[in-house]
């Protein structure tokens, strides 16, 4: 299949964007096991496909051919077993747990774009041989964290990921046109990776997987005679979700822009840094928690933020540097941080500042008045190499934290750009390694609490940064 083949404008519908949701006429949430076993058995699907988050931020998958009847009635309701070791060592399971079950989630389905054949293929949860949720599974994790949030706090919260990536190909004699720093909104014939972002775009709406928009980004890293790739900067960014729905979007979009890329004969990179000094690929996520179906996430009428807002951002400040054991993973981490180019260095908040570490951004209003998209605080020190999951769940764990906080108005104000422009220190976010260790051993109870990562999960992370001390 040629995913860039030209084709004549469809009569077909296009809304609502997922294709699945077209043809059941009902949105996923109302989706039910008769939908999807009458869907294979009438529109020639051959493969269904459980697909799930592994300890690594990657996604797995699961194949099966259905037999009969029955045999597809028995994954699409009950799933099927499998190592969990082989999928959570490095979250430490425990030896004689590892036995797990991937549970399909009905209103994960979609049809897979990428297969040669016919696919259904499920998101999963993961279960464990006491029939409960997995405590090593970062879907279970995330999941956890989201209601703990909503009970401690009473908001749900939601998020978005900005998710920033390079495309790479060998320079040819057409590529005249590529420049650092400039390709921001760029459009073909001066940047090449358009019609990647394009056709990504498309496949993730059918997929059920809600965008905000998309573009070219700065960064751009001339091919040289050590590497003959020529490589640009582009940006999906996502809709908001809860955060277990942003988790999979941002997995999702990662598995897809992978594909679509090996498909088109390029390299698609999600790396912090691929060149000291050129701009490096960070992934913002923004945040809103939403309180009776209200985002919160800005300023009340009279210019006041509200409660939950000041919360988040309190408990990012000052638990975020253990959240880079989950965001920041990788040495090159470290190079972007350190590098400048509108990464934060500092613990700071701002309205508007791309230089602070939370950021308010400002919002796009209509002729009334109104804002076009809720209020979100924009958290940005994770990169590429986050895993969406775990970073996710330990947003959550600082917004609880961050209500307990008794200290936060004057924390919020000695902290703020603004004050810290006039001359006030404030911490710096960590540089190595090692550091990031630090900060997740001091802050291992607000992660633990509520018993979203187990213990013993926190504990192996802990030692393997203090290996690298």
């Amino acid at each position: 299949m040629n995913p860039f083949q030209k084709h004549e404008p469809s009569t077909q519908p296009t809304l609502p964007a997922s294709r699945l949701e077209r043809e059941f006429g009902k949105p996923s949430s109302e989706w039910t096991d008769d939908d999807l076993i009458s869907f294979v058995r009438d529109n020639g699907i051959r493969l269904v496909s459980l697909m799930h988050m592994g300890g690594d931020g990657w996604l797995k998958t699961l194949d099966f051919v259905p037999r009969d009847f029955v045999h597809l009635q028995n994954v699409v309701t009950g799933g099927e077993r499998a190592d969990g070791s082989s999928l959570f060592g490095n979250l430490g399971i425990r030896t004689g747990k590892s036995d797990i079950v991937l549970r399909p989630r009905v209103s994960s389905a979609f049809i897979n774009p990428f297969s040669p054949v016919p696919t259904l293929s499920l998101l999963c949860g993961h279960y464990g041989v006491d029939r409960l949720p997995l405590p090593e599974s970062p879907d279970t994790m995330v999941r956890k964290a989201f209601t703990r949030a909503k009970d401690e706090t009473g908001a749900e919260l939601y998020s978005l990921g900005e998710v920033e990536y390079f495309l790479g190909r060998p320079k040819d004699e057409a590529d005249f046109y590529g420049s650092d720093d400039r390709g921001y909104h760029a459009t073909s014939p001066f940047v090449f990776g358009e019609e990647v972002r394009r056709k990504a775009m498309v496949l993730l709406s059918e997929m059920g997987v809600p965008l905000k928009y998309a573009h070219s980004e700065v960064g751009y890293v001339e091919a040289s005679d050590n590497d003959p790739t020529i490589w640009e900067q582009h940006e999906i960014e996502l809709a908001l979700l809860p955060l277990p729905e942003a988790a999979e979007a941002v997995a999702l979009t990662m598995w897809v822009l992978r594909n679509l890329a090996r498909q088109a004969g390029m390299r698609c990179s999600f790396n912090p840094i691929l060149k000291a000094g050129h701009a490096g690929s960070g992934m913002h996520f923004h945040m809103s928690p939403v309180v009776d179906g209200v985002h919160r996430g800005g300023e009340d009428a009279t210019g006041e933020m509200y409660d939950v807002g000041k919360w988040l951002i309190g408990g990012l400040s000052r638990i975020g540097g253990a959240l880079m054991a989950f965001g920041n993973t990788e040495e090159n981490s470290f190079v972007r941080l350190t590098q400048g180019k509108e990464a934060p260095n500092t613990v700071t908040w701002g309205r508007f500042n791309r230089k602070a570490l939370i950021r308010l951004p400002m919002l796009a209003l209509n002729a009334e008045g109104k804002p076009v998209s809720p209020p979100t605080i924009e958290f940005r020190l994770p990169d590429g190499s986050a895993h969406p999951h775990l970073l996710l769940a330990g947003i959550a764990q600082a917004f609880v934290a961050g209500k307990a906080m008794e200290d936060i108005d004057e924390f919020l104000r000695l902290s703020s750009v603004e004050n810290v422009d006039a001359g006030n220190k404030v911490g710096k976010v960590p540089h190595t390694q090692a550091e990031v260790g630090v900060q997740l051993k001091e802050h291992r109870n607000a992660l633990v609490a509520g018993g979203v990562f187990p213990e013993h999960v926190i504990d192996k992370l802990v030692g393997v940064y203090e290996s690298m001390s």
